[in-house]
């Protein structure tokens, strides 16, 4: 069978599904419907006269014709788009399309502010940001690289240091401390309304106090747990409790005085955002540019 350019683009879309092994997922990886996909898929199967995938409208599997072609093809088209991405280096002005997984405040705290730049300096270079604090595998999700607080990265990852630690503290508004007090040691806590952060894999977080050389972790009580910090933060401006916070995404409430914090004393720090990406894979050009980028104007220092 002689291949044409329409086996290309719809193999390319197979591969897509086969990782992330569902239709809706692979159309956002792609930049294409679902059903855009759904119809290629069914036209290229009909030319090879073999099915390639079980469909359900809970789950896609591959058949075992499925499963073959996509190990004989994965390599070589991988190896395809390394060849593209080496041609950037001989462009006048970079292009190309990044998609990174990153954690919620990461987005906000260190994206957010070089974005502009970034975009000012490299028009053609499209960057698809899916900020989710849930932990993913990273490349079978298609992406080219996540940020995430350091000691929570991958251990098979290659990581760099994108900002300086982050320090962790405890704040309120000040309608809240006026009519239920301030705490004067972590314990206290234990007396408060508290809105508790929950971990990417579900748990929710222990809040980690230090104070001259004397490490604490309180389990605070709450009705309120919350994934995303950003969620918190407005239930806290409204003085609905107290909240655990990197400092950085609070500190401008802080200043305008909408927040006060409690227990400095006995802030702790902890890993600062890492960068990471599998090192089986070369590093697009768009996101090198993007590493050095946030390296260079250090929105939250490094």
């Amino acid at each position: 069978m002689q291949t044409n350019r329409a086996d290309v683009a719809d193999l390319t879309y197979f591969l897509a599904i086969a990782r992330h092994r569902s239709f809706s997922r692979a159309a956002i990886e792609i930049g294409v419907s679902a059903s855009a996909l759904s119809h290629a898929l069914k036209g290229l199967e009909g030319r090879l006269g073999i099915r390639l995938l079980n469909r359900t409208t809970k789950s896609v599997t591959l058949t075992a014709a499925g499963e073959a072609l996509a190990v004989a093809i994965g390599e070589p088209f991988e190896r395809i788009d390394v060849a593209l991405e080496t041609l950037n280096r001989f462009r006048d002005a970079p292009s190309g399309r990044i998609r990174l997984n990153v954690a919620v405040e990461a987005a906000n705290l260190l994206l957010a502010p070089v974005l502009p730049v970034f975009m000012e300096r490299y028009p053609d270079i499209e960057i698809d940001i899916v900020a989710n604090n849930r932990m993913v595998d990273m490349t079978d999700a298609g992406f080219d690289a996540g940020i995430r607080y350091g000691g929570t990265v991958p251990e098979d990852m290659i990581a760099q240091r994108l900002s300086a630690d982050v320090r962790w503290v405890v704040a309120g508004s000040p309608e809240y401390l006026d009519r239920f007090g301030t705490p004067e040691h972590p314990n206290d806590l234990l007396q408060h309304r508290c809105i508790s952060n929950r971990l990417g894999d579900d748990r929710v977080y222990r809040w980690e106090f230090e104070h001259d050389g004397e490490e604490l972790q309180v389990t605070v009580p709450t009705s309120i747990p919350v994934d995303q910090a950003e969620t918190g933060l407005v239930a806290v401006l409204r003085g609905g409790g107290l909240m655990y916070f990197p400092e950085p995404l609070v500190a401008p409430y802080v200043s305008d005085g909408r927040l006060r914090l409690v227990l400095v004393d006995w802030a702790s720090r902890g890993d600062g955002f890492h960068i990471y990406y599998s090192s089986r894979r070369q590093v697009p050009t768009g996101l090198r540019l993007l590493i050095d980028l946030v390296r260079e104007l250090r929105p939250i220092g490094l």
